[in-house]
């Protein structure tokens, strides 16, 4: 049978209890009190269980407090109303009716329902616990993170922060894992714009700049090496709803003087309409080797080698004064003795001395993050090699310099033993031999284009869910794509099957009455490629020079995957020691004097790279040239009447037809999405010029008064035929346009 046991049972107040209100009250043998009911007129108020305070508190609105920590291995039924506290060891379900809820510390539950605990990444690093499961909102990134075996990983993200919103140039996107900001960069190797049509409500409305100017041309007889490009650096520059127009230096070229420094690069321009003008002044010249010294030539934004009279000057280090946040990058070339000349100088360094038969190494460049963030640094304004008398060759600096071109080299600049600055870093070209002959060895190297890079912070990575890695990525009709504009690296992170098309460089129009350029190899296609990396080469477009004697150069090679593409023939020359235009994935046309049009497609592959150029003319009154072949059809042959216009080149493939991925090069009005056109022939007439072809062709020249046209960048056009054989001008070729490749895949 049970048995209830009271100590004592009390109905009224008790002058020991401090409360009137007492009703019920039970103590143990000790006088501890073990159950106490407390209440007024309303009715209980109070329940408490403790021999000091109470464990838990009704209300009269029927709200349970706990005060401590609860533990137990089960609760059946519902809990009714508003919990508050601290639950631990629940095995069972907990009922919430719509009016209540259950609140620990800022988490929650109710019928309505579930709040996750809210912190920053900092007080989710210092404070929150790392069981598996846990969930938080993180105020800093704006996502629902839980906790697994791999650490903190992303849920969800509940706030779209926004950046500015603009356009213009190469887009390409990327996460700096230090701080975890996302940044959108605008690459531009071609002149254009920088377009701001919104502001950010969530980011600074600044931008990072990096600019680099074009590199210096190397300088020829045992000449020294050309300088890097200056550069600029900005961090925090502020930018409104507004267009900022950009100007990318083109490369300097070599003379073929023994006494006239390589020119130098041009300048590469960011224009605020405020108006403010952050320059990244062309890298200096290298001196000749009968350069009497201070050829005003050498000096630019870093200094061009010396022979042993002189160098040129770092003139970069005093730009854009007054400007907040800017560094200027660039440094003096080094000195010659005459067997052995002077490395140009680069962004980060000095161009080393020459010595007795050796040539100094070019000045290394800088590198930076802008364009595809740390994980892929690039670097830009290497000074060129100086050139030298004995066998070998001195090495370029470290971001696109040149290295010099030694002596017994063949007579095309495309031999594989020359090279001039890469092109879109700004490197300087290497100095060359003296081989006594006036030929092509004669000559430095080019110096490489410059760029522009845009950056700014933005919330959402679109680039996100690419497959691959490498170029610039943007996004079209449903496919991913990766536009390279210089030489990189594509790697995969899965096994796919790609799209493509790689374009080379495109050839010179010919210097005199000289024939138009051929186009660049264009190749299109499929290929499948496995989660392992495929090294990108972008061919740079040949390089053209006043002396019509000499010959130019043709484009270089663009390939990917051990698909090539063949470098555009030159356009012949009015006085070369050849047979014609060369051929080439488009031959060159033929000039005036040499009229026979080089062959395309060599060498043959399937399918076809392009097409032959046109020949050349002798007649009255239209002497000129032919016209350059371009991807799809044959360069027109001159007559007697009219100009020889460029072959047109190929409609890109629908999925490459996102502006982005051409940036902002289509070529000639009407040829959007065109590449690999061929440059028009020069003519004797003045008047109207002969048109490049579809796709980049420069347009040929025209008598006194009309200059050549240089093929557009990005498209492998071919540079224009020069139109006289007499003014220094406009006898001279335009150059090759530079290659792309662009690799697409479903997103």
């Amino acid at each position: 049978m049970s048995t209830l046991r009271v100590s004592n049972i009390e109905a009224k107040a008790d002058p020991s209890s401090p409360s009137v209100n007492e009703k019920v009250k039970i103590t143990n043998s000790n006088g501890d009190v073990m159950l106490q009911l407390d209440g007024a007129t309303s009715g209980i108020t109070t329940v408490g269980i403790n021999t000091t305070t109470a464990a838990f508190t009704v209300d009269g609105a029927q709200n349970i407090n706990f005060v401590g920590v609860v533990t137990a291995a089960s609760l059946s039924g519902n809990l009714t109303g508003n919990v508050t506290g601290q639950l631990s060891g629940i095995q069972t379900s907990i009922t919430v009716q719509s009016s209540g809820s259950i609140t620990v510390g800022d988490k929650f539950i109710n019928s309505s329902g579930v709040g996750v605990g809210t912190t920053n990444t900092a007080g989710r690093n210092a404070g929150v616990g790392t069981a598996l499961g846990t969930l938080i909102y993180n105020t800093t990134t704006g996502n629902l993170e839980g906790y697994g075996r791999d650490g903190w990983v992303n849920i969800k993200s509940l706030i779209t922060f926004s950046g500015m919103t603009a356009s213009g140039g190469v887009v390409s996107e990327y996460t700096d894992p230090g701080p975890g900001n996302i940044y959108r960069s605008h690459i531009f190797s071609a002149t254009g714009t920088f377009e701001v049509t919104s502001l950010s409500l969530d980011f600074p409305n600044t931008v990072d700049i990096f600019a680099v100017g074009g590199g210096g041309g190397g300088g020829a007889y045992t000449g020294a090496g050309g300088a890097g490009g200056g550069v600029f650096e900005v961090t925090n520059y502020p930018v409104s709803v507004a267009t900022y127009p950009i100007s990318i230096g083109a490369g300097g070229v070599s003379t073929p003087s023994n006494t006239v420094s390589g020119s130098k690069g041009g300048n590469s321009t960011f224009t605020n309409p405020s108006p403010e003008v952050l320059t990244a002044l062309g890298g200096g010249g290298g001196e000749a080797g009968g350069s009497p010294g201070s050829d005003p030539n050498a000096d630019g934004g870093s200094g061009g080698g010396g022979n042993a009279t002189g160098r040129g000057t770092a003139d970069q280090p005093g730009e854009n004064p007054g400007v907040a946040n800017l560094t200027n990058y660039g440094n003096l070339g080094g000195t010659g003795v005459g067997p052995g000349q002077g490395g140009g100088g680069g962004a980060g360094g000095v161009g080393s001395n020459g010595s007795l038969g050796v040539g100094g190494a070019g000045g290394n460049g800088t590198p930076n993050v802008y364009a595809y963030g740390p994980a892929s640094p690039v670097t830009y304004g290497g000074g060129g090699g100086g050139g030298r008398n004995s066998p070998g060759q001195a090495a370029g600096g470290s971001g696109g310099g040149g290295k010099s071109r030694g002596p017994a080299n063949s007579d095309t600049n495309t031999s594989p033993e020359f090279s001039g600055g890469a092109y879109s870093t700004g490197g300087g070209g290497g100095g060359a031999d003296n081989n006594g002959t006036p030929r092509a060895g004669n000559r430095g190297g080019s110096g490489g284009s410059g760029v522009v890079v845009v950056r700014y912070q933005i919330g959402t990575e679109e680039t996100g869910t690419a497959k691959a890695t490498g170029g610039a990525i943007s996004f079209y009709d449903n496919k991913t794509i990766h536009a390279f504009t210089s030489s990189g690296t594509f790697t995969a992170t899965e096994a796919l099957t790609v799209e493509y098309v790689i374009v080379a460089g495109g050839g010179a129009g010919g210097t005199g009455l000289g024939g138009g350029g051929g186009a660049g190899g264009y190749r299109t296609g499929s290929t499948p490629v496995s989660a392992t990396s495929y090294p990108v080469v972008v061919g740079g477009g040949g390089g053209s020079q006043p002396d019509q004697t000499i010959l130019n150069a043709g484009g270089s090679q663009s390939s990917f995957n051990s698909i090539t593409a063949e470098g555009g023939g030159r356009g012949a020359q009015q006085s070369s020691p050849s047979p014609g235009g060369a051929p080439g994935g488009s031959g060159g046309g033929g000039s005036r004097t040499y009229t026979t049009g080089g062959t395309g497609n060599q060498p043959p592959v399937a399918p076809p790279q392009g097409s032959p150029g046109g020949s050349g003319n002798n007649s009255a009154p239209d002497y000129g040239g032919g016209g350059g072949g371009g991807a799809t059809s044959a360069g027109s042959a001159g007559s007697p009447a009219g100009p020889a216009v460029g072959g047109d080149g190929a409609y890109a493939p629908a999925t490459f037809r996102d502006p982005q991925a051409i940036y902002g090069a289509p070529g000639p009005a009407n040829s959007a999405f065109y590449f690999a056109g061929g440059g028009g022939g020069g003519k004797e007439t003045p008047g109207s010029p002969a048109a490049g072809g579809y796709g980049g062709g420069g347009q040929g020249g025209a008598g006194n008064s009309v200059t050549a046209g240089s093929g557009v960048e990005n498209s492998g056009g071919g540079g224009g035929g020069g139109g006289t054989n007499g003014a220094p001008i406009q006898k001279v070729g335009g150059n090759g346009g530079s290659g792309i490749v662009i690799i697409a895949y479903p997103t």
